[in-house]
């Protein structure tokens, strides 16, 4: 086998040359050498001496940068690719700060770090403590942390990791038992900074804004220093995360070896989905497929793939594959995800380091940090949602400067299709902008409230928080929340503020998930997504395991599951009426308006569909009974004129205007760092508040998260996308890949491709380029 080898890894994807025309693209990314800098001259000799012991010789360039600007009490982003060291960043001023005591203790700084998961924080710790510095005293302080411990970090540690979660939860209201740690605080380390996105990228953005207050009470103004993965704008995004000044270093100067990057599109079925339409091969089973390939070839692969069921079908394909040709390579492949002991994980790492694992297929666990990397190749197994994250997980290939291979394969998915027939959208373009609103008042309130609860609201607060604060203090006065005295606002009751405030952007009761033969709690479920997620017959997953769904008591907020090991996924189907609140904004292309307000949205789900995973086949649809759901949120929409419409014959406006709202709901993810969940959408030929033929994109979240808001910014390249997207589709008359949509109500029907592509070229006519 082995004299029959290729020459690189992607010729012998392309051995079998019906694969050929799965390929839409092939990118070859040019190596960099890396520029070296001098260590600070007020680095801490110690540290030089451990780092330098570990064969770091100098740090590159954005490193020193970056830490000469938090040094001089500036606050930065450091937004490199993977692998691009910007932990020494950070690490550099933050421990000088805490050596800054070794002669007088009273000069000791302190490091608060933030990280989105509890594994990167540990990651995060054992590499500190592996560099043996004497005077530092590190901890995680965490909802694993024992009692007994979380007093010895308040008192004793000097470098404390935790996650926006516990700060907001634990730390921040008891700020008095953390006073001597927070009257030193030198440093704030926000690390994966690009994750702080949408609603919970506001919550953090308020949580960040209350730690800076609580801060100042102590006299203490720390400087703040994120690390985030390639962005557009950093400083922007970061000062809007933080509410301050940022300075942005985001020119990589470390090395890379050179890589190709090839889109790959699985080929259609001879399988037929809802109204006969086409259906893909699924993005699991080609990655199984390409995996076990490249193991045979001796290529060290790790597989990205989005869900935990997903990463364990991936492995199994592979693993399966391989003992038909290859047995002794079956062992190995592995999965990798979250819900893994920590032992787990770690052996699992080693492994791959050591390369006694050749193909690992991974969630994000392995993107959010954890330090693996100089793979040979990574397959990217559907699109991950930005830019950002696809670097994030192709830069994890690249082994001493060696060719690395990167593989996206599209899923059945306009957005996918979109980009793997538009390279232009992937190569050669900036990254996205992190959207995220501060000011939303369902956000903010909440906030106020627990800022309040923490220390009494003064009018020298009120910039701090942001402009609509005090537009929003007297409603809350007025509903009992809080008491207005001359000294300020005041938290009126004796419960915890903070827990009005769920920092995830969920909302509603939580609904516990509950295992009715065991009474173990699985986890839990925000009110308006256990509608969708955990409605009865659906499929649940919890740490690898399947249950399926018996009952849901909304009243009781509970959900009872029983393990099962169903080989079909559900997902829900909702119905949906809007209604206009208010236009806040209005721009005229033409006759046709586009327009972005306030709009009032009425959901209900009614029924879930069965697919099989391996295939991706409809099983099946029931019906479900559960109450409608009113959103007050924020909306873009266009209309077209009555000139317009009747200037276009033979037309299903209906099925027309159905079909782009589909295709816009698929591709706005490109331009405003959403999921297509985030969103939704409503289409008809006549809306009773415009009285003409409308298309609705709105946010799933109360009050907006800005992603509406960012479609009527990019408007007119997000619909041209739409456009392109739709025509070119090689289906006929719509399928998965264009138009037709997974949670559809009305079962995608009706739809009409060159409808939707006749309604957006009207639209565009007279858009702005």
């Amino acid at each position: 086998m082995g004299a029959q080898r290729s020459s690189t890894p992607l010729d012998r994807l392309l051995a079998d040359p019906g694969r050929r025309e799965r390929i839409t693209h092939v990118e070859s990314v040019p190596a960099r050498r890396g520029r070296r800098a001098a260590w600070p001259s007020w680095a801490t000799p110690l540290l030089v001496e451990r780092l330098t012991a570990a064969g770091i010789e100098s740090p590159w360039e954005h490193q020193s940068t970056a830490a000469e600007h938090a040094r001089a009490g500036r606050s930065v982003i450091i937004a490199t690719g993977t692998a691009s060291g910007k932990s020494l960043a950070y690490l550099l001023p933050c421990v000088e700060a805490i050596y800054a005591g070794e002669e007088n203790p009273r000069h000791e700084g302190t490091v608060l770090y933030l990280s989105p998961t509890k594994a990167l924080a540990a990651d995060q710790l054992r590499a500190l403590r592996s560099l043996r510095l004497t005077r530092v005293r590190a901890a995680t302080y965490d909802g694993d942390t024992p009692q007994d411990e979380r007093t010895w970090v308040r008192q004793h540690a000097n470098y404390v990791l935790t996650n926006p979660d516990m700060l907001h939860r634990s730390i921040l209201p008891g700020h008095a038992r953390w006073s001597s740690f927070l009257r030193r605080l030198r440093y704030v380390v926000i690390d994966e900074a690009h994750g702080y996105r949408g609603v919970f990228g506001s919550h953090v953005a308020q949580v960040l804004r209350r730690l800076r207050r609580v801060c100042g009470r102590y006299h203490a103004s720390p400087t703040f220093i994120l690390a985030s993965a390639t962005a557009s704008e950093p400083a922007a995004a970061a000062s809007r995360l933080t509410g301050l000044d940022v300075v942005a270093v985001d020119e990589d100067a470390s090395p890379r070896g050179p890589a190709t990057f090839a889109l790959w599109e699985p080929p259609l079925t001879d399988l037929r989905g809802e109204q006969g339409a086409p259906v893909r091969r699924t993005a699991t089973a080609e990655a199984g497929d390409l995996l076990a390939d490249l193991v045979v070839e001796g290529v060290q692969t790790l597989a990205f793939v989005r869900s935990r069921r997903g990463a364990e079908s991936v492995a199994l394909s592979a693993k399966r594959a391989l003992r038909e040709v290859a047995p002794g390579l079956a062992e190995q492949v592995a999965a990798y995800r979250a819900g893994y002991l920590p032992e787990e994980r770690r052996a699992l790492e080693a492994a791959l380091r050591s390369r006694s694992i050749v193909g690992l297929a991974s969630t994000n666990a392995l993107e959010l940090g954890v330090d693996v990397s100089g793979l040979d190749a990574v397959l990217v197994c559907g699109w991950p949602g930005t830019r950002a994250s696809l670097w994030q997980q192709a830069g994890r290939a690249g082994r001493s400067g060696q060719a690395a291979l990167s593989v996206l394969v599209a899923r059945d998915d306009p957005l996918d299709t979109f980009l793997v027939h538009h390279p232009e959208a992937i190569f050669g373009t900036p990254v996205e902008a992190t959207v995220l609103d501060p000011d939303n008042p369902y956000v903010l309130e909440p906030h106020l409230c627990a800022a309040a609860s923490e220390l009494p609201l003064t009018e020298d607060d009120l910039p701090l928080f942001g402009p609509a604060t005090a537009d929003l203090l007297p409603d809350l006065v007025r509903r009992g929340l809080l008491r207005r005295r001359p000294a300020g606002w005041y938290w009126t009751r004796r419960d915890r503020a903070c827990d009005l405030a769920d920092i995830r952007g969920a909302g509603g009761a939580p609904v516990q998930v509950v295992e009715a033969s065991t009474g173990r709690l699985l986890g839990t479920v925000d009110e308006p997504s256990a509608h969708t997620t955990v409605h009865e017959g659906a499929v649940y997953i919890h740490q690898g395991e399947s249950f399926i769904v018996q009952t849901l008591d909304l009243d009781d907020s509970v959900a009872l599951v029983e393990a099962a090991d169903p080989d079909y996924s559900t997902t829900a189907r909702d119905v949906t009426d809007i209604s206009i609140v208010e236009r806040l904004r209005s721009v005229s292309w033409g006759e046709a308006t586009l327009n972005f307000g306030t709009v009032e949205v009425t959901r209900q789900v009614v029924a879930y569909q069965m697919r099989r995973l391996q295939t991706g086949e409809m099983l099946g649809e029931k019906p479900l009974d559960l109450p409608p759901r009113t959103l007050r949120t924020r909306a873009v929409w266009w209309t077209l004129s009555e000139a317009q419409i009747s200037r276009m014959d033979d037309l299903d406006l209906a099925g027309a205007a159905h079909a782009a709202e589909h295709a816009s709901i698929g591709l706005l993810p490109l331009f405003a760092t959403c999921d297509r969940w985030d969103i939704g959408g409503v289409s008809t030929a006549v809306h009773p508040d415009t009285g003409l033929l409308t298309v609705f994109v709105y946010d799933g979240h109360e009050g907006g998260a800005g992603f509406a808001e960012r479609g009527y910014g990019d408007a007119a390249a997000w619909l041209r996308a739409t456009r392109d997207a739709i025509a070119s589709c090689e289906c006929d008359s719509g399928c998965p890949s264009c138009i037709q949509s997974p949670k559809c109500g009305n079962g995608n029907d009706p739809l009409d491709k060159r409808g939707a592509l006749d309604l957006l070229a009207v639209l565009l006519h007279e858009a702005p380029e």
